[in-house]
């Protein structure tokens, strides 16, 4: 718990755990890593949830010999084993663990309603080798009510080719599905002490409309200068709360899904938003996010925006 000032007032918040699925899979406690440390950097606790039908969701037949090991007794084996891996990473951290009978989607779905953060690997316990992403980890990413982080099992998170130190990047895009996202990069930005790429992508329409159209050099200049200030709106109110990070704004031409696998080689953390409708309970993902989450060689977070 943390007393902040709200209107005068102190006010006692308290900050929700971070919440990870685990279902034995190298993959998982990949994200059972990537989850302690950023646990001890903000300083919350971390909840590890196994849901029984993890298996059966994913294709596979369940964990252990029929008749040897009930449900519950692999769940909790399951959860223990992990537990022990986050405790050898860091001792500081509080850990809690749930085993959950129901379909892994559904109870993090419902984990995810309070909690800071949910994060998961990319692929469970599949015979699916050739998937690049695993089907919990999309629904997940693309329903949930807090913001999720995947990591997919090979990365190249932290230091790039040329030695320049871990960074988070943030696509920036339409208003509709980035505020959420910026406050969120913003504050990952800050608690790790690393630099925020902010990018926007831009692209020359096919025609202009005008009746005279512009030399192509000033199109360009029009359209990257718009792009410019599209960015430094979005990132306005982020910077005045966080002083402290410092922000590489960039704006590239080309499709943005591209543009943010380019920019993101070597990062930290790929950030980026997906706007929610109320009432529509389907998946609900963008081109540039779905592409991140498919492709991205670092951890990526879709930050919901409701709207």
């Amino acid at each position: 718990m943390e007393a902040r000032q709200y209107a005068g007032r102190a006010v006692v918040v308290v900050e929700l755990p971070l919440v990870v699925g685990v279902d034995g899979s190298c993959s998982s406690l990949r994200a059972v890593d990537w989850a302690m440390d950023t646990a001890v950097v903000h300083g919350v606790s971390l909840r590890l949830v196994h849901a029984f039908l993890w298996q059966r969701y994913e294709a596979v037949e369940p964990a252990g010999a029929p008749g040897r090991h009930s449900a519950r007794a692999v769940a909790e084996n399951i959860l223990e084993a992990a537990a022990r891996h986050a405790r050898r990473r860091a001792q500081e951290v509080e850990i809690s663990t749930l085993a959950l009978p129901e379909d892994p989607v559904r109870a993090l779905l419902n984990e995810g309603r309070n909690a800071s953060m949910v994060v998961l690997g990319s692929r469970g316990r599949s015979r699916l080798a050739g998937l690049l992403l695993g089907s919990v980890s999309l629904a997940v990413a693309a329903r949930a009510d807090c913001p999720v982080v995947v990591l997919h099992d090979e990365g190249d998170e932290g230091n790039d080719a040329s030695g320049t130190r871990p960074r988070v990047v943030l696509g920036v895009g339409r208003p509709d599905t980035g505020p959420q996202a910026v406050r969120f990069a913003f504050r990952e930005a800050e608690a790790r002490r690393w630099a925020l790429y902010a990018v926007r992508a831009w692209r020359r329409p096919a025609q202009d409309n005008a009746d005279r159209s512009p030399p192509a050099g000033e199109t360009v200049r029009h359209h990257r200068e718009k792009a410019a200030e599209v960015l430094e709106d979005a990132l306005a109110e982020s910077q005045r709360d966080h002083p402290r990070v410092e922000v590489r704004p960039q704006v590239t031409e080309g499709l943005a899904g591209q543009v943010l696998l380019d920019a993101s080689r070597g990062a930290g953390l790929l950030v980026v938003g997906a706007r929610r409708a109320h009432g529509y309970a389907g998946l609900q993902l963008g081109r540039v996010a779905h592409t991140a989450l498919h492709h991205a060689g670092c951890p990526v977070a879709v930050v919901p925006q409701r709207g």
